[in-house]
């Protein structure tokens, strides 16, 4: 049996925290690339968008690269992680307590989207 394919596409310094990333990550793992379109297109997170987007992407590279079908693949793996961390300063914050200041910290996250080929059983008719 041939080795399924994987393909992958990911998305750096996207200016949304990884924590709200993964909310829309966790919906579609698992899912065909058909469903996982269809589910992102209509869910109301801002990251919803950029998930699709990427995933979408991440399709039209199994298409045209090894020419694989949209309906042979579905998300294997698809993680968000921490991207580089912003400190707004010197005046961007909010004062605290006991007389402290704590600067607003502004993170971004890296989105990797894996797609693979459904393995399809071979039955030998006997």
């Amino acid at each position: 049996m041939a080795e399924a394919f994987e393909v992958k596409a990911s998305t750096r310094h996207v200016p949304v925290a990884p924590q709200k990333i993964r909310l829309v990550c966790d919906t579609v793992r698992g899912k065909s690339a058909q469903e996982a379109l269809d589910t992102l297109r209509f869910l109301p997170h801002k990251s919803a968008d950029i998930v699709y987007k990427l995933v979408a992407s991440a399709v039209a590279n199994a298409e045209q690269n090894f020419g694989l079908e949209i309906d042979e693949l579905y998300v294997s793996r698809i993680f968000a992680d921490d991207g580089p961390r912003h400190r707004k300063a010197p005046y961007g914050g909010r004062f605290a307590g006991r007389g402290r200041f704590r600067p607003i910290i502004v993170r971004s996250s890296h989105v990797t989207v894996v797609l693979a080929e459904r393995e399809v059983a071979d039955y030998d008719e006997s």
